[in-house]
This record gives C-alpha cells, sequence and structure tokens, in this order.
C-alpha cells in the first residue's frame, strides 16, 4: 500500500475572490449614495436670503434629510426627497419611517424656491413636528450686510 505524500501535493490557500467581489461592491454601493446624496444639494432652486444665520456644519453626527420644496406648476406642490416626488402624507410616512430607524438624532433640511408661499411649506413643518423631529433647518443665501 502506497501512503499519499503531503509535500508533494498543492498548497492550502485562501479564494480570495469573494472578498475581492464584496469591496468592489461596497465601493459601487459608496460612490452611487454619495453621488445622489450631493445631486440632492444641487437641485437648482433659487434660496431666499437671510440677513442672519449660521454656517451648516459639513458633517454631522446627526443624519440628515433633504426636502426640496420646488414652486407650483399646474396647480400641484411639489415636495422631492431623494429625486422623488412626495405628496404631504408620503413625506409624513418617510420622516417617520426615518426617525424611527435612526438611533442618533435626525436633521430634516428644508430647501424651498424663494417664490414658494408658506403655506406650501408649513405641511413640512408639520410631518416633522407629528414625527417627533425637532431638528429643522432652512437652506438660505447669506445676504448683502
Amino acid at each position: 500500500m502506497r501512503l499519499p505524500n503531503h509535500s508533494s501535493g498543492g498548497r492550502l490557500g485562501f479564494n480570495m475572490t469573494p472578498m475581492i467581489d464584496v469591496v468592489f461592491l461596497l465601493i459601487i454601493f459608496f460612490l452611487v449614495s454619495s453621488h445622489l446624496a450631493q445631486q440632492e444639494v444641487q437641485l437648482e432652486l433659487d434660496l431666499p436670503t437671510a440677513a442672519s444665520g449660521r454656517r451648516a456644519e459639513a458633517e454631522g453626527k446627526a443624519r440628515r434629510i433633504v426636502v426640496n420644496v420646488l414652486p407650483k406648476t399646474r396647480d400641484e406642490r411639489r415636495i422631492m426627497v431623494g429625486g422623488r416626488l412626495f405628496d404631504s402624507d408620503e413625506l409624513g410616512r418617510l420622516i417617520r419611517f426615518e426617525r424611527e430607524r435612526t438611533e442618533g438624532a435626525l436633521e430634516v433640511r428644508i430647501r424651498s424656491d424663494r417664490r414658494v408661499p408658506y403655506r406650501d411649506i408649513e405641511p413640512v413643518m408639520l410631518a416633522c413636528a407629528r414625527s417627533g423631529v425637532w431638528d429643522v433647518t432652512f437652506a438660505v443665501v447669506a445676504g448683502k450686510e
């Protein structure tokens, strides 16, 4: 009977292919998600001016939702979050879901065109209050002093 010779066999090693696949998927995910986050803020809106205020922090610890309120077109309000249009009820459900999902604080930043009347922004603020989100900020352009 012949005994197997282990020294002449192949070496054992790790299969790195699944790990490389996962790393590439993570890279793609973060690239796409950062691109979508930048698109949200780069939406062309004529922001209102403010004489006072503070500069927004680059990256805070709180999770942030950016709500864009567009001017009316054809008698309908346009509330946009993440590139998708919402009505006030859907926005309330989204904010409630994000509030429950987020362990820390949740910030809602409202970006509104200067021509949008307050009655169109009020449902966003009410949705935040009903969901228990109190960190609500408005995006504005610094006025000339």
